[in-house]
């Protein structure tokens, strides 16, 4: 059984991502070769939820919204909302989103003496010989 609720916050980042660099024009088909893996991801998550079957508007409306105002986490929020209803309608679409997040990748490279490599840095991080770290 697949939790919607994670799946559709596991979503909204890209789409995010994808409305900050094409704005409301995100909502037609655009020939794009995104740099950035998340951008291209997000971006094709979009147009698979708007491009299925009895779309009502609620979609492209918060995509609208979202591209005048990327950050603001409420209008997140919603695009959160509208991506969890249209993935609770529809399993198919279910089925191709996590198709298309299960082939996401992440690769972290580090080169250099003394180098970190991570996704992810949640506490302190020294590569120096002699430093001193104070809570």
């Amino acid at each position: 059984m697949v939790d919607i609720q994670t799946l559709s916050a596991d979503i909204v980042p890209y789409a995010v991502s994808a409305i900050s660099v094409y704005g409301a024009a995100i909502l037609t088909r655009l020939e794009t070769d995104a740099a950035d893996s998340s951008v291209n991801l997000g971006y094709r998550i979009v147009q698979r939820i708007l491009g299925r079957r009895g779309g009502d508007g609620e979609i492209e409306s918060a995509v609208t919204d979202l591209a005048e105002d990327p950050n603001d986490t409420d209008l997140q929020a919603v695009l959160r909302v509208r991506i969890k209803s249209a993935l609770l309608a529809d399993s198919d679409l279910v089925k191709d989103i996590q198709a298309m997040l299960s082939q996401t990748h992440v690769s972290i490279n580090a080169s250099g003496e003394k180098s970190i490599a991570a996704q992810t840095i949640t506490g302190i991080a020294n590569t120096g010989d002699s430093a001193t770290i104070q809570r």
